[in-house]
């Protein structure tokens, strides 16, 4: 033992080990391992347990009315299926306060991460916050000139409480709270409307549901070959993701980051990205047919990698958007028209 230790103790002081503070919890590593417990369930358990939540939308914000991006959209929505939280609206215990409302005692808050990339300390001015989740914990970047500074992502938790767990809130917070009335739309329109709005070239009369990237074709078996509409349409969404990685559109890559498992790492973006998808044309009990999930694939990818499932996560969120941005509008209501007063037939002047 080192002697001075021994005289520290002896004398009644405490070790530096004592005295040191507890490490905050790796906050990546917490997420990760939820969405572990969550996929460790089963396929249809996580499946429809986000696609039910995706379809109240985004979570959002209480105070800024932004939406929350990446892993934490997953990890708020499984908390609110979980808890019955009918409000997709979440707020800080500090952001509570200032609105003048308060988070009841008892309460326990969802933890989530917020990323900021900066200069590495002596190299230079930071380069500016950067709330989205990138594919690595640290990197070099660029600057705008082509000059390159190395960086840091730095990770911080924090942690966001439903509104059903404070009191007080605002009418304008409570209105973000209530959902918007349902789409005249059903469900199947609602996805024809992305899947006609991408542009995307979809055949059918395959075997099999895929997406050929060489053709940069869709394709799937006959319509009548699902058990349902829902379930065709629901498929569809899941190959469309797909085609959002095509070269001419989102390039998705992932060279020697994920070796063999990059094909299973590619078909998770398209189950959360589906997920997105069918949560937003609310087909809530659809199901993805004629897919082999690679669950343990996912999960072998996420065990050793406690970054995987927020680059997952941020390229479905991406994958949805570029679909979403391309939806076909709505055809407004043409005006009412007056009746048109029959006009009595010409009669021929007599002779």
């Amino acid at each position: 033992m080192n002697t001075s230790n021994q005289s520290r103790q002896a004398s009644g002081h405490p070790s530096a080990s004592c005295n040191a503070r507890p490490s905050p919890p790796d906050v990546r590593q917490v997420i990760t391992d939820r969405i572990i417990a969550l996929l460790e369930q089963g396929v249809p358990a996580f499946r429809q347990r986000w696609t039910r939540a995706a379809s109240r939308g985004l979570p959002r914000n209480g105070l800024t009315g932004a939406p929350y991006h990446g892993a934490n959209v997953l990890v708020l929505w499984d908390a609110a299926i979980e808890c019955g939280y009918a409000s997709h609206v979440w707020l800080t215990y500090k952001q509570a306060e200032r609105l003048g409302a308060q988070v009841r005692r008892g309460e326990h808050g969802v933890l989530g991460a917020h990323f900021e990339r900066r200069v590495r300390p002596g190299t230079g001015e930071p380069t500016g916050g950067d709330t989205g989740v990138p594919d690595v914990c640290e990197a070099g970047t660029g600057t705008e000139d082509g000059a390159s500074a190395p960086t840091i992502l730095l990770c911080r938790p924090f942690r966001v409480f439903n509104a059903a767990q404070i009191d007080g809130l605002p009418a304008a917070v409570l209105d973000l709270c209530i959902a918007p009335p349902s789409a005249p739309l059903g469900p199947v329109e609602r996805a024809v409307r992305l899947l006609g709005g991408s542009g995307a070239t979809i055949r059918h009369g395959f075997e099999r549901a895929m997406y050929l990237p060489r053709l940069d074709e869709i394709r799937l078996p006959w319509p009548r070959q699902f058990t349902s509409a829902e379930n065709h349409f629901a498929t569809a969404l899941h190959e469309l993701v797909h085609w959002t990685g095509h070269p001419g559109r989102l390039h998705r890559t992932f060279g020697a980051r994920f070796g063999d498992a990059a094909y299973a790492f590619e078909e998770l973006v398209a189950e959360l990205g589906s997920a997105f998808a069918m949560g937003h044309c609310g087909l809530v009990e659809a199901t993805v047919e004629g897919h082999a999930a690679y669950l343990e694939a996912w999960l072998g990818v996420l065990r050793h990698d406690r970054t995987a499932i927020f680059t997952a996560a941020r390229l479905a969120g991406e994958a949805f958007e570029f679909i979403r941005a391309r939806e076909m509008p709505m055809l407004e209501a043409l005006p009412d028209v007056p009746p048109v007063t029959p006009v009595p037939p010409l009669t021929s002047p007599r002779n």
